[in-house]
């Protein structure tokens, strides 16, 4: 089990919800944290809680944006050091009926929740190759495993699980490490953050209270901050945060198996 006290954490949508969860089990074990979110009000809150126990940097960070990515990290390691554990969770649940699909809101939804791991990703692993160490920790979703009809989310959920298990294989032995978390439901207050990125992507208003019912009967954040560390001590390619999914998973693997 690597002790990482002393290492530098870059977390994504570290300001509230997973991420700060995440946030918190670092901070514990003596991690610097560097938080990044766009939104400002809830970096400052976060920033004045886990300051009392570690160093904190914050960023005022849209993950669409490559080059303020590329500032960040050349700030934080000039700082900091090295960013030794990245963890790219910012992300938003889009919603669009099939009839109201339209070109901005899959730019929208692939922007967010895909393109910002990527670009997490291709900003901070070449310096971890050539250090030839690091953790990274992708946030999908379990609906990256098993769909349903929201095929805004799905879509980015399930590309960034085929994203973390290609990029696991391809930097086998060269000393960094990748996990896809796939969280079942957590009360992290996404939807009411979505609807900030437009009404015309959020959950409906008539779906919400259902929704939100059933994100809040799973695990707590700080919970799941807890969960995650547990899978990095053990290499899990896969983290999950419950196994809400396992009857639907287990149908999925019937099906495509029947169907070779």
């Amino acid at each position: 089990m690597r002790d990482w006290t002393g290492s530098v954490a870059f977390i994504t949508g570290g300001a509230q919800g997973i991420g700060l969860g995440i946030a918190r089990a670092l901070a514990k074990r003596g991690v610097t944290l560097v938080l990044a979110d766009v939104d400002e009000a809830a970096l400052a809150r976060s920033a004045e809680e886990l300051a009392r126990e570690v160093v904190v940097r914050t960023y005022g960070l849209d993950v669409r944006d490559r080059d303020a990515f590329a500032k960040a990290a050349e700030e934080v390691e000039s700082e900091l050091g090295p960013v030794d554990l990245l963890f790219n969770n910012a992300g938003i649940v889009p919603y669009a009926a099939a009839r109201e699909l339209s070109y901005d809101k899959w730019d929208l939804a692939l922007g967010v929740n895909l393109n910002g791991v990527i670009n997490g990703v291709q900003t901070f692993l070449p310096r971890m190759l050539e250090r030839r160490a690091g953790y990274i920790v992708n946030t999908a979703s379990g609906a990256g495993l098993v769909p349903d009809a929201g095929v805004l989310y799905v879509t980015t959920k399930f590309a960034v699980v085929g994203l973390s298990e290609s990029l696991r294989q391809a930097v086998a032995g060269h000393g960094v490490d990748v996990s896809v978390l796939c969280p079942g439901p957590v009360d992290t207050g996404i939807v009411g953050n979505t609807r900030s990125w437009g009404e015309d992507v959020a959950v409906p208003a008539g779906l919400v209270p259902a929704v939100e019912a059933f994100l809040r009967g799973g695990p707590g954040i700080d919970d799941v901050g807890e969960v995650v560390l547990a899978g990095m001590r053990a290499r899990r390619p896969w983290i999950f945060t419950g196994d809400e999914i396992r009857p639907l998973l287990e149908e999925r693997m019937a099906a495509l198996l029947a169907a070779l």
